[in-house]
């Protein structure tokens, strides 16, 4: 996609920028060279509607982009790149217990996070140091060390497509699921403007995940605050994921697999060790990690393109891989463990 030479500002207008044949290798982080026909910043959520009126985009499939830390181009996107970059936090009400607080979409996550902590709100320090927006939250359900975001979320504010105008979800509508919801199920009708958060002041902190009580120990937090759990959970993902920043990744690149209750204990019987985790359904979660270094792949390096040798879950982009390079490599992680275990692995970021 070479139709502009370089990228060029063609429009700006009451709360967004429009720029022709935009590069996204900053706009991604595994930092893979890729070009969008059209590029539109919008800062200001009401902008939308103008926006979405223009000709070309009524029947132009749109990518909306956050921080980019949970996609892969493997190639130029020869359409509409769409970025909510909207600022801001308020607190919408305070019910003694807990106070609803309404986020906007370019809020970025971890600063987020530390705002809460900062203000003696209790829930989210699980979820501290995960790259990306606060709009994009919501759509990956996203998840750690025991916790997932949904577990806090009221409402999520979005534009709907294909009713062309603006919608608030509660939580019902907005189907969370394991790393999934109803704005990743119809990936081309919602954008997400802001997000509705109720956060306690008190809740008891979750350190039942393996690894984090050892090092709040090791910190001498006997009786840890939720800035310490914090702390101590900042401190173990430090050490097994690389920061994108230095270099390219979207972390973990896999989800954890559910299989039955059957199939997971005939897994466990041959394997042992195999780490899994019973859901509320009754299905087994096994762990994606594990099932990846049995296979040989913790540290392997194709080309440019390689698995942390810290964490098997992670691909990593050595230096100047294309993001066709780095997918090559994820489906022979995944062909070779669904070989081996007849389990399927999906990825966790959008492969475009």
């Amino acid at each position: 996609m070479n139709r502009y030479p370089v990228s060029s500002a063609i429009a700006q207008g009451n709360g967004y920028t429009i720029v022709e044949n935009a590069s996204l290798e900053g706009r991604n982080t595994f930092r893979v060279p890729a070009r969008a026909h059209l590029l539109i910043d919008v800062k200001k959520p009401e902008a939308l509607g103008e926006v979405l009126g223009f000709p070309y985009l009524k029947n132009s499939p749109v990518l909306v982009l956050g921080e980019g830390s949970n996609v892969l181009f493997t190639r130029d996107w020869p359409h509409v790149v769409l970025s909510m970059s909207s600022q801001g936090i308020a607190v919408e009400s305070d019910e003694g217990d807990a106070c609803r607080v309404r986020v906007a979409a370019g809020e970025n996550w971890n600063a987020f996070v530390h705002w809460s902590l900062a203000r003696g709100f209790a829930g989210l320090e699980n979820l501290v140091l995960i790259p990306g927006s606060v709009g994009a939250a919501p759509i990956q359900n996203i998840g750690a060390y025991g916790v997932e975001v949904c577990e806090f979320i009221e409402s999520v504010s979005a534009w709907d497509r294909h009713g062309g105008q603006p919608v608030e979800l509660d939580l019902a509508d907005c189907r969370f699921t394991y790393r999934d919801s109803v704005f990743k199920q119809e990936a081309d009708r919602y954008i997400v403007t802001s997000v509705e958060f109720r956060l306690p002041r008190a809740r008891d902190p979750r350190i039942g995940y393996a690894g984090i009580a050892e090092e709040l120990k090791a910190l001498g937090f006997c009786e840890p605050t939720h800035a310490q759990v914090a702390e101590a959970i900042a401190r173990v993902r430090t050490r097994k994921l690389p920061n994108p920043a230095l270099i390219g990744n979207a972390g973990s690149f896999f989800k954890n697999p559910l299989v039955g209750s059957a199939k997971g204990a005939d897994l466990r019987q041959r394997h042992p060790d195999l780490p899994c985790w019973p859901t509320s359904d009754g299905q087994l979660k096994l762990s994606a990690a594990w099932l990846i270094e049995s296979c040989g792949f913790k540290g392997l390096r194709r080309r440019h393109a390689g698995v942390s040798e810290h964490h098997a879950l992670v691909l990593v982009n050595l230096g100047g891989a294309s993001g066709a390079e780095i997918w090559n490599l994820a489906e022979e992680i995944r062909d070779t463990v669904h070989a081996r275990y007849q389990v399927m692995l999906e990825p966790e970021p959008r492969i475009l």
